[in-house]
């Protein structure tokens, strides 16, 4: 079967870099409107390169988040047809004592990686239900489904979270046709912070890391866009409220 997404409106956040950044260029290619945000301008430059039509946008403003889907839905005339909530990270931290975790680290994080897909997934709600259509993917992590390797507390509750609203959005969308599934990579060095964290490691840690992994070798971002697109596609149409773990048998 060839997937195509010609006619389809496709939104995409975090695409600066990374997983976000593939993801778009990946949907670009097969004949999407891909529409991108972050608030990484010069990553956005790259990624336009691609076809994406992009935007500066903080998604921790949740004002901002939905202004952004109502001006995508206003220029191309309908509902968006297929959301991915990429957007997330660690916000430039790394591991702490329970105790010496700040109020405004925790609730950094929480809000760029749970509250944004939260904003995104209500914005498109209202015209995804009136189109009786739509796709919702969220980006979660293998540390959504067990202790994080980041060592970090918020990140580690903010995927736990993101796969539960996957599930009960699925449950509240999915008699409309809107499908919720979520995709949970495992390591791969994709970002400036998985590269520090993958050289925090140093070469014994690097070595135990790859060894836990069942096929011996670190994933691509590719192999996470290809996941979003199963689950985006016609492939999925019955596939709902499920988390795909991409991480080489972990």
């Amino acid at each position: 079967m060839n997937i195509s997404f010609k006619g389809k409106t496709v939104v995409v956040s975090g695409a600066g870099l990374g997983f976000g950044r593939v993801i778009a260029e990946s949907f670009a290619a097969l004949g999407a409107s891909v529409h991108g945000c972050d608030i990484l301008e010069k990553g956005l430059a790259e990624t336009a390169k691609q076809g994406v039509v992009t935007a500066v946008v903080d998604l921790t403003d949740r004002a901002a988040a939905s202004a952004w889907i109502k001006r995508v839905e206003k220029e191309t005339g309908g509902a968006v047809d297929i959301l991915v909530n990429n957007a997330g990270g660690v916000a430039g931290q790394g591991p702490k004592p329970l105790e010496d975790v700040a109020d405004a680290d925790w609730d950094k994080i929480i809000a760029v990686n749970l509250g944004a897909a939260f904003a995104l997934s209500r914005a498109v709600a209202p015209a995804m239900k009136t189109a009786k259509r739509g796709r919702i993917v969220n980006i979660s992590s293998g540390a959504g489904l067990q202790a994080s390797l980041t060592g970090i507390q918020a990140y580690c509750s903010a995927k736990h979270a993101v796969i539960g609203l996957t599930r009960q959005l699925a449950h509240e969308l999915g008699p409309f046709g809107v499908t919720v599934n979520s995709v949970a990579p495992g390591f791969i060095r994709s970002n400036p912070a998985t590269e520090k964290q993958w050289e925090g490691y140093g070469p014994d840690g690097q070595q135990a890391l790859v060894e836990r992994i069942a096929m011996k070798r670190l994933g691509s971002a590719q192999d996470i866009a290809n996941a979003v697109i199963f689950f985006a596609s016609d492939l999925a149409s019955f596939v709902n409220g499920q988390v795909l773990s991409v991480d080489g048998g972990r």
